[in-house]
């Protein structure tokens, strides 16, 4: 009996090690080769990783949290057959202008990766009113992307490099872009000015204590906004104190800037109606009470108010910055315009690359 039993789980263990590997194996199939300037497999592996990339902040949003790893796959796996194809050319597309690209020695540098990194932190910085630490840096980059920082980094590094040589290639094309002129800008102006209306809006400092799913966690931060609470009262300076306090790396809690909250719909579905009605209920310079949301306690003071407005073409359009009505609507149709562009540039620079044998595609790996 006990020499049966052996067996028998030998034989489920080679079951299983035999399909694991059978899968694996699958996986490195090539869906496609590209053979610009060398030859190189897109493996049915590489273009689910693709999917998966594509899919993070669709299901992120529609999760309202970052998707797990078998949420994911299980997405990836329902890809229809035509969403494949479609990936695929444009993975396609993607290794031919590297080819190209590595061909032609254009490669981009560590110091220009950063340049480009450098804004996404300046953003975080303002959210939470400090610079933020490696490891939130590196947090937001995964939620936000779903990606780890040096993925992120190479993935990024790489489309920077595909524009280099987009540039390089249809720089002519791509710099000869008419500005829109007074008068169409005017006329764009006048055809919605109905709408050009800014809502009552109102700008906040925030102290922010965040807890998980537990109630543990959610009892710990509901005693440390409490006592931060009782400190501050609505007393504004000490409020301002407890901020600069927050700012430190292990205070416990986040504080800063909360930036411009407008008075609508969309602002009370992302903030919530109890955040929105609170902000909307303090002058500017008063201290809010304690307000629970969905995931953080936090206390808010009214920094600036603005009333409703209709913006006429020289308002500032993007409080907090310089831009303008007239600038918001010229910058409008200058990017609608480079958009048409850069269509006609990269049909053109595609055709160029497919000529001739450069790929060859796979069509029965796609049935994974």
């Amino acid at each position: 009996m006990k020499r049966q039993l052996i067996f028998f789980f030998l034989a489920v263990f080679t079951t299983l090690f035999t399909e694991v590997a059978v899968y694996a194996q699958a996986d490195l199939q090539p869906v496609a080769i590209v053979r610009l300037t060398r030859s190189e497999p897109i493996t049915v592996r590489q273009l689910k990783t693709e999917a998966e990339k594509a899919l993070w902040p669709v299901l992120s949003q529609r999760l309202n949290r970052s998707p797990t790893a078998a949420e994911l796959a299980r997405e990836v796996q329902n890809f229809s057959m035509d969403d494949r194809r479609q990936l695929l050319e444009v993975t396609i597309n993607e290794r031919l202008a590297l080819q190209a690209a590595e061909r032609d020695r254009i490669t981009v540098t560590d110091n220009e990766l950063n340049q480009q990194i450098a804004p996404l932190r300046e953003q975080m910085s303002q959210a939470i009113g400090r610079p933020p630490t490696e490891e939130e840096f590196a947090l937001a980059v995964k939620a936000e992307t779903g990606q780890d920082v040096p993925a992120f980094r190479e993935s990024l590094r790489r489309r920077l490099i595909i524009q280099k040589y987009m540039m390089a290639q249809k720089g002519d094309i791509l710099n000869n872009v008419k500005q829109p002129t007074e008068a169409e800008v005017l006329n764009i102006y006048n055809l919605s000015k109905a709408s050009m209306v800014r809502p009552e809006t109102v700008r906040f400092s925030m102290i922010q204590v965040a807890y998980g799913p537990d109630a543990a966690s959610k009892n710990r931060a509901k005693e440390l906004i409490d006592r931060l609470n009782r400190e501050i009262g609505t007393n504004a300076s000490r409020f301002d104190e407890a901020v600069m306090r927050g700012q430190a790396p292990n205070s416990g809690y986040m504080a800063g800037d909360g930036g411009y909250l407008p008075r609508n719909l969309m602002a009370q579905q992302r903030a919530g109606q109890d955040f929105v009605d609170v902000a909307f209920s303090l002058k500017q310079g008063e201290v809010s009470r304690v307000i629970e949301g969905p995931s953080a306690f936090q206390i808010i003071k009214i920094t600036e108010t603005y009333s409703q407005k209709a913006l006429e073409l020289d308002d500032i359009f993007q409080l907090g910055t310089r831009i303008t009505v007239r600038d918001y609507i010229g910058n409008g149709m200058l990017q609608e315009r480079q958009q048409v562009i850069l269509a006609q540039a990269s049909q053109e620079l595609v055709t160029e690359l497919r000529a001739g044998r450069t790929f060859q595609v796979f069509q029965n790996n796609l049935n994974w």
